[in-house]
């Protein structure tokens, strides 16, 4: 069988993984479509492939300086940084110490001299950031706004800021995301969990073939089959989330 490219060909193949249609699992679409929202949560929260580093562009207008934050998309997990807000580190154009600096060591650069004109480069970073410092700013995905704690002056209406951050992988632009081996088992153990919760409720239920359900067993099964799962995930799986602000 294929792998699943739908979300629709991902659900039929967790609850054929739990013995369907053999075995009937007896939860309603909604808990099973519950159970898979969930498990994509997850995913993109703990899972080094259920995200990605990007860079967004985004046009400063006067109102967003004036209330000193940004807005952003909502799929943004977390912001790591943005980029320089001016062209310079003291002015603009041919005034940029750094457009300054290379255009008087040419002639090190034309002789492959690169080595030292990285290190003073780095030099030059360096004071830039014991100086003037990084731009502050503060972020909550739940807000979907990102605050930007710099002198307005620092702002410039018109001008472009580079956000970098981390956003989520969309299966309607990415088909591979339903293939991912360990979402399809985090899927399907939390399918398994709501299934076993809700065979307790009907204990030593019999079968035709005089066969029975342990509801318990299934529900403790996959109670430990998550646990397993996400500390994996918590602890071996994740982005850098370090670097996550808010």
């Amino acid at each position: 069988m294929a792998q699943p490219t739908t979300r629709e060909e991902f659900k039929d193949y967790c609850l054929r993984k739990l013995g369907a249609p053999v075995i009937q699992i007896n939860l309603s679409d909604e808990q099973i479509e519950d159970r898979i929202d969930e498990a994509i949560d997850f995913y993109r929260d703990y899972h080094y492939d259920g995200s990605q580093l990007v860079y967004l562009k985004h046009i400063i207008a006067q109102e967003e300086i004036d209330q000193g934050w940004v807005p952003v998309d909502s799929n943004l997990l977390g912001v790591t940084r943005i980029f320089d807000l001016s062209s310079s580190s003291t002015a603009g154009g041919m005034f940029n110490a750094n457009y300054q600096f290379a255009l008087n060591n040419a002639s090190q650069i034309a002789n492959f001299d690169l080595p030292g004109y990285y290190s003073s480069m780095q030099h030059l970073a360096l004071i830039q950031e014991i100086l003037v410092g990084k731009p502050l700013i503060r972020y909550n995905r739940r807000i979907d706004k990102l605050y930007i704690d710099v002198n307005k002056a620092a702002l410039v209406a018109g001008e472009y800021i580079i956000i970098e951050g981390y956003d989520i992988i969309d299966p309607d632009v990415y088909s591979d995301f339903w293939k991912d081996r360990w979402l399809q088992n985090y899927a399907s153990t939390l399918i398994k969990e709501n299934w076993g919760s809700v065979l307790t409720k009907f204990p030593d239920m019999q079968l035709m073939g005089g066969m029975s359900f342990n509801g318990s067993q299934i529900y403790s099964d996959a109670r430990e089959e998550r646990k397993e799962m996400e500390e994996k995930a918590i602890n071996t799986l994740q982005p850098l989330l370090h670097n996550f602000q808010g």
